[in-house]
């Protein structure tokens, strides 16, 4: 029996070990990539630098134009991050707690969003966000990711609220509270592994789009870091160091983010983990 739970670990660190060295593979040649030149990066992608050359991240860092393309992906990411955890939170606690004629159907076609792809809207889209004067702003891309995101929102949080203690909002409910007091000072304090969980999903999503800002955006200090490695790429066609490095100053904030919110992400996806 000990000689059969052994193996059953071995085979599950070996599996853990391989998925993990394929997942950071990438991220690790991406990363040392910004560091080397471009022969040698022809020569060895994945390996060690002989020489490390620390200029060309100097020279990204040091560009106020790379600085611009992250101030506008973090400000678009921030504000779908809000908009959808506020909108989705609360469209989910009216449903999990309260019962209305055509619910069922309103929220069964709510979670048709999440079968529905941005790229099978982008034309009237795109002459919806044209027709509203929001092209080449912010918004423009905010409200579309916002929008696209609320039914896998809603679906995590309609769930996690209805496992929530019913006792709970009858004794408010007897003591006077109403329905929004109640969201805003016990349910949105209580659900903070869903919102975790849910807001880092968002943010790297929104982090990492590009089709809807390819779209949407125009002008140059508008664009997102997305659009920004792609004008970056076209000034440095031949130098795919300093791509590299761009690419990976640019995806650092994502990372971090995830780190720091990694400890919610289990307790969410439990807790808002879809039941009959």
């Amino acid at each position: 029996m000990n000689r059969m739970f052994t193996w059953a670990e071995a085979g599950r660190i070996i599996v853990l070990l391989t998925v993990t060295f394929v997942i950071l593979m990438p991220i690790a040649a991406t990363v040392l990539g910004g560091f080397k030149t471009n022969g040698e990066l022809r020569v060895s992608p994945f390996g060690i630098p002989e020489t490390w050359h620390f200029e060309f991240y100097g020279e990204i860092l040091g560009s106020k134009q790379f600085w611009i393309y992250l101030g506008n992906s973090f400000l678009i990411s921030v504000l779908t991050v809000v908009l959808t955890l506020l909108l989705g939170s609360m469209c989910a606690f009216a449903f999990a707690q309260t019962q209305f004629f055509g619910s069922r159907f309103l929220f069964g076609y709510l979670l048709l969003g999440l079968m529905f792809p941005v790229a099978a809207a982008i034309m009237p889209l795109f002459l919806t966000v044209r027709d509203l004067g929001l092209l080449d702003t912010a918004w423009g891309v905010i409200l579309p990711q916002v929008a696209f995101g609320l039914a896998f929102s809603i679906m995590f949080f309609r769930t996690f609220f209805k496992e929530m203690p019913a006792e709970l909002f009858d004794a408010a409910r007897v003591d006077g509270c109403s329905y929004i007091r109640f969201f805003f000072t016990f349910t949105l304090p209580l659900s903070t592994p869903i919102l975790a969980t849910i807001a880092v999903f968002v943010f790297v999503q929104s982090w990492n789009n590009y089709l809807l800002p390819l779209i949407m955006l125009n002008d140059r200090d508008g664009y997102t870091w997305t659009l920004g490695a792609m004008d970056f790429r076209g000034e440095y066609a031949a130098e795919w160091n300093r791509t590299l490095a761009f690419v990976s100053a640019t995806l650092a904030p994502a990372i971090v983010f995830f780190l720091a919110a990694q400890k919610y992400i289990v307790a969410g996806l439990t807790g808002g983990a879809v039941k009959g």
